[in-house]
């Protein structure tokens, strides 16, 4: 049995073009133009390719968006300071700061210092809060996108038996409690393990949907993997250069071996990847509706 591979890529591209009529109708219909802003202190280029990548969406989606960079020196003050001005601007609903910060810098009192009404990321401790209870307006985007990749693919999660491997902030932590919640793409049983997690592979073989993000090359190999289980791979590693120069990117998931057992599978690239700068995107859109008194 092969799997089916699931196309992150198209999925997001179904979804900018959803996004794109829903701005437009905002625009004719209520004069709300969704504004994001990009918060880039430093040059590193990963982090300036992400904010690239985001940038072009934003405008090719039709929304006021602003790109600022400041340099690696700035203080956690003035930059907390920058954010401010950006909570304040009413043609702002979206505020991202890119990650990570330099050293001299408190990420957290950073992030904290967005108003939560505009915290597309949805890191901000009010929008944590907010998703355990169930109310969440900010879904954490690259979450987002893992429940959107099963809701648009049919994968049925009601009664499921899920296990995450990783608990990060960013993705294990919240994508658990998405999938906990009572609601369509949720309703599951979910395990969470980690780097103390004993045994990792009678639990992993247990699963109907696999969700990892280890942050490991590889790290899931076939004979963790359940017969027909749904395996969604999160990571994103670099191993290497190709002659082109071109960077070679491997998941946490030993993809070809796992493909031949997995009932369904996202690649690396184009497998969830496409999905985070969708989903923040919509959270963009959510923010501007919510801003507007308009019910997303």
């Amino acid at each position: 049995m092969t799997a089916k591979i699931i196309s992150g890529a198209e999925i997001a591209r179904e979804i900018r073009e959803e996004l794109k009529r829903e701005v437009a109708i905002l625009g004719e219909k209520h004069g709300v133009v969704p504004g994001l802003v990009t918060i880039l202190v430093g040059e590193n280029p990963a982090s300036v390719s992400y904010v690239t990548a985001k940038q072009q969406a934003a405008k090719a989606l039709g929304f006021y968006s602003l790109q600022v960079n400041e340099p690696e020196t700035i203080s956690e003050e003035n930059l907390e300071e920058l954010v401010n001005t950006y909570n304040r601007n009413s043609l702002i609903h979206g505020i991202l700061v890119q990650l990570p910060l330099p050293s001299h810098i408190n990420e957290s009192a950073v992030l904290h210092a967005v108003d939560p009404r505009k915290d597309v990321d949805g890191f901000h401790p009010v929008n944590v809060g907010k998703l355990m209870i169930g109310e969440a307006d900010f879904i954490p985007c690259t979450p987002a996108g893992i429940q959107q990749l099963l809701l648009r693919t049919g994968i049925e999660t009601d009664g499921a038996e899920v296990v995450v491997v990783g608990r990060s902030n960013i993705v294990g932590k919240p994508i658990a409690n998405i999938l906990l919640q009572k609601g369509k793409g949720a309703n599951a049983t979910v395990t969470v393990c980690h780097t103390r997690t004993r045994n990792l592979a009678e639990h992993t073989k247990r699963a109907d949907i696999l969700i990892v993000a280890a942050g490991k090359p590889k790290a899931i190999t076939a004979d963790m993997v359940r017969e027909g289980a749904v395996v969604i791979d999160v990571g994103v590693n670099r191993i290497g250069v190709s002659e082109s120069g071109k960077a070679k990117l491997c998941g946490d998931v030993d993809f070809e071996r796992v493909k031949e057992k997995a009932g369904a599978i996202t690649p690396v690239p184009g497998g969830v990847g496409p999905m985070t700068i969708t989903m923040l995107m919509m959270n963009t859109v959510k923010a501007a509706k919510i801003a507007a008194g308009i019910k997303p």
